[in-house]
């Protein structure tokens, strides 16, 4: 109960400090709302339509045996001869359009050299033998996607729509093989019949392509409009900034919270302290327990006053919870963890100003370079070398909807980080004050 009150008064003493609070709460919801508005007039303009991708195509296909598709299940009624005529007229859809810019070319090399030398985005090549492949049964039918290794958006859009096409063309393949397996020799025949029915409820006879071969998510209500639209992807921006915003500033509230016991020991208020009935035990329970309290706060708020403000959902309950336990303790430990290193309030500066900064710009790499092949890695990498990788990761599996295993997984990861920051921050702290 004692060091339940020494916490309580000093987390009061850091909650009356103007600039304490200012740091807690205001910057990073001042930073969010920043991005709000930025994005939200882009939003409100226009400014979120999707330039077109450039698609170079090297049809190289020369058809497979029996290979007839019926023109009814393509666009547009157009004919096929082959796999790759059959691609090739789904992109060049009126419904893809909006999305897609294609250009074919007679030659593997002519599409390369079209990326390399940026006339397009992304070069599909698909090979001589596609068809054939396709066509046995123990084939492997191979595309080549060839991309600009300095873009990111079109490329990805391009890879998601040939994905979702090949997944339904490889559902031909295998309702063929099962009939042919379960039919009797007499039936075989009726193999193209097969072949036309499922086309006839696949993605190739869908009036609106984009949609088969497109996750198109709409708002909750169901009703699909300009503002909701925007409204979502602006959502999209903020959530990942504001959570960045939360774990970044957590560590920093973590390690000045816990450097009020260097305050107090210069002036003099710790040791005699220690001379109170009052063990040393409890005393620095106390204070390390008003860190874990200081910052519990601040999360909690934060979390709150961004879904209220911005509207930011940041997931389940359970999931959500968990994270912000895990966030708590990890910038609580770590702040306890870094001041037992220090011999005074002055070092804090270079602190501040350096470990944490340096720390947290690692932990958020994810976040401001979210549509980034590179970043991606370098955030499944570099960034969990600091514990503030392993918060924002498990901040961006909650948001994303991931199951809770995941998320607890990675906190799992984030306490053990904690365990030994808090060890040997309490043993270093113990041991000076022995």
């Amino acid at each position: 109960m004692k060091a339940f009150d020494i916490a309580l008064k000093d987390m009061t003493r850091s909650f009356r400090s103007t600039f304490a609070v200012i740091f807690m709460f205001g910057v990073p919801l001042l930073v969010t709302g920043m991005f709000y508005f930025m994005f939200g007039n882009i939003a409100d303009e226009g400014g979120f339509t999707l330039p077109k991708t450039q698609v170079v195509i090297a049809n190289l296909d020369e058809g497979g045996p029996k290979f007839q598709v019926n023109p009814k299940n393509i666009p547009g009624g157009k004919e096929a001869d082959s796999m790759g005529d059959l691609i090739v007229s789904i992109l060049q859809s009126e419904d893809m359009a909006d999305l897609i810019e294609i250009t074919l070319v007679p030659s593997a090399e002519t599409a390369r050299t079209a990326v390399d030398n940026q006339e397009s985005q992304v070069a599909i090549i698909i090979p001589t033998d596609f068809s054939h492949q396709f066509a046995d049964v123990d084939g492997k039918a191979v595309i080549e996607f060839y991309q600009d290794p300095t873009l990111t958006l079109g490329p990805a859009i391009m890879r998601s729509i040939l994905n979702r096409f090949m997944d339904g063309m490889s559902g031909v393949k295998i309702a063929v093989n099962f009939f042919v397996d379960e039919a009797e020799p007499e039936q075989l025949f009726l193999t193209g019949q097969v072949v036309d029915q499922y086309l006839e409820v696949s993605l190739a006879e869908n009036d609106d392509p984009e949609v088969e071969l497109l996750d198109v998510r709409n708002p909750v209500d169901g009703q699909k409009n300009d503002a909701a639209e925007n409204q979502n992807l602006l959502l999209s921006i903020i959530g990942p900034i504001m959570g960045g915003m939360m774990v970044f500033y957590a560590y920093y509230t973590g390690t000045s919270t816990a450097q009020s016991i260097l305050k107090e020991e210069e002036e003099r208020t710790l040791p005699r302290l220690f001379t109170t009935p009052t063990s040393q035990a409890t005393i620095l329970t106390g204070k390390f327990l008003s860190v874990f309290m200081t910052v519990s706060v601040q999360i909690i708020v934060l979390l709150i006053a961004a879904h209220l403000i911005f509207g930011i959902e940041w997931g389940g309950f359970a999931s959500v919870a968990l994270m912000a336990i895990g966030i708590i303790v990890s910038a609580s430990s770590f702040g306890v963890f870094v001041n037992s290193f220090l011999k005074d309030t002055k070092q804090g500066g270079v602190l501040f100003g350096g470990i944490l900064t340096v720390t947290g710009m690692m932990g958020m790499i994810k976040i401001f370079a979210m549509n980034s092949a590179i970043a991606n890695k370098m955030g499944d990498t570099i960034s969990l070398l600091v514990p503030q990788g392993w918060a924002i990761r498990g901040l961006m599996q909650a948001m994303g909807g991931e199951s809770f295993n995941n998320v607890a997984l990675t906190v799992l990861v984030s306490f053990l980080w904690s365990a030994a920051f808090f060890a040997i921050g309490v043993w270093r702290f113990n041991r000076r004050y022995t």
